[in-house]
């Protein structure tokens, strides 16, 4: 590919003072992310004493557990996970999220085994370090304006990396390790930011949902197109018809046992008197097995029943890319996320070392641009797609040209 050398060097100049600004912000997302995915192990050790009972005489119904729950429970559970396992104490879970809950019953002795509350734990202060940088709704903003200055640190950066001379070895496939430290450094960072230019790009798409500005944008989108979660999904205009006495907590699990439905199974509590029953699984290692079905809440007749098909192609989409950032399809998915998040570490390290080495004293290091050089139509209506679709570096971006107006404009002239 034949390169514009003064394009090349504007898309560098950029390329550089973006990376600069934006380099702590992605250590922070590089290394929290690697720590995250550590959660599971982590939390099965730290929770073990809570989760694990032991197995001695006959159950207590689910029932009488449910009862226990309501009168122990800091607020009142609104569903239960379905145990996989006799030792498995019952989990009744309260709220959703952040402001999510659970308290555990021994089925055995009817017993609290403990509560855990999400935001506590140790985990959620991670994930909170890593979406928000534990400052609220600033804090997203912020971490949103980094991911989408990443995908533009992305492609700015392929471009400048794609060799002009014909395809090498050393320097375009593994670091020139002969030629100083400066070289071995640019070198290491630009070589593992192309081979894992796709893999972050795929990273950051399953990130940017949980945002503020990008993230509510794809909601409208989803909403208009109707491409997200179907109306009957939640179940919200469901009915029951009372008849009798309601089922029993007991009925409605053995009920949600013969769906044999793969995953975590929880069961949603009616809301009211004329509330459903709800059962669902959650089984991110295979989306499409995924399904809600509602059951009136006396006769135990199965109401509506929705399949992962049934979702729109947005929200399924959006999910996949979610679950593959959090690397649950597997063991595979997860090594893969770990090797990509300490391959940003390194690729972010590498870069600081090789600018530190180029940078002179009482000098930025900033790449000169030729002042002949005028910004083309493409890279405009490139700028502009990207500031549409990513609306906070449309804001910065605006921010960032009337700075560079304002200097130019205050620069003497040359006579």
């Amino acid at each position: 590919m034949k390169k514009n050398e003064k394009l090349n060097k504007w898309l560098w100049k950029w390329h550089f003072i973006a990376g600069l600004i934006s380099l702590p912000f992605i250590l922070i997302l590089s290394i929290t992310g690697a720590i995250y995915l550590f959660k599971g192990d982590y939390e099965k050790n730290k929770q073990k004493h809570i989760k694990e009972i032991t197995i001695q005489g006959t159950k207590v119904s689910f029932q009488k557990q449910w009862e226990i729950a309501n009168a122990n429970a800091i607020k009142k559970p609104n569903s239960m996970v379905v145990s996989t396992s006799k030792n498995q104490a019952t989990e009744f879970v309260s709220g959703r999220f952040g402001n999510k809950s659970s308290l555990f019953v021994n089925p055995y002795s009817g017993k609290v085994s403990g509560e855990i509350i999400t935001k506590d734990t140790n985990m959620f202060k991670v994930r909170k370090l890593h979406g928000e940088l534990l400052t609220g709704k600033f804090g997203t903003k912020i971490i949103e304006l980094i991911a989408s200055w990443m995908v533009v640190l992305i492609l700015t950066g392929l471009y400048v990396w794609w060799p002009t001379r014909g395809w090498k070895i050393k320097g375009l496939f593994i670091p020139r390790i002969k030629e100083g430290k400066r070289t071995f450094f640019r070198d290491l960072h630009a070589i593992s930011g192309f081979w894992f230019s796709g893999l972050l790009i795929l990273i950051l798409a399953g990130g940017l949902p949980w945002t503020d500005a990008f993230g509510e944008s794809f909601k409208q989108i989803q909403k208009i197109t109707n491409t997200g979660y179907p109306d009957t999904w939640q179940g919200h205009h469901l009915k029951s018809q009372i008849a009798g006495d309601a089922l029993t907590l007991d009925q409605m699990v053995a009920k949600a046992e013969n769906l044999q439905l793969p995953g975590v199974v929880t069961i949603d509590f009616p809301k009211d008197q004329k509330g459903v029953f709800s059962v669902y699984n959650t089984n991110p290692s295979n989306l499409n097995t995924q399904k809600k079905i509602h059951f009136d809440a006396y006769t135990g007749k199965q109401i509506l029943s929705n399949n992962w098909d049934d979702v729109g192609v947005l929200m399924r989409g959006r999910m996949w890319v979610m679950a593959f950032h959090q690397g649950e399809f597997g063991v595979w998915n997860w090594w893969l996320m770990l090797c990509t998040a300490i391959a940003l570490t390194i690729m972010s390290i590498s870069a600081l070392l090789s600018y530190t080495m180029r940078k002179r004293k009482g000098n930025w290091g900033t790449p000169k641009v030729p002042t002949s050089f005028t910004v083309g139509h493409g890279i405009i209506i490139v700028l502009v797609i990207l500031a549409l679709v990513f609306p906070l570096f449309g804001v910065s971006l605006l921010f960032i040209i009337g700075i560079e107006y304002l200097l130019n404009k205050n620069k003497p002239r040359k006579i």
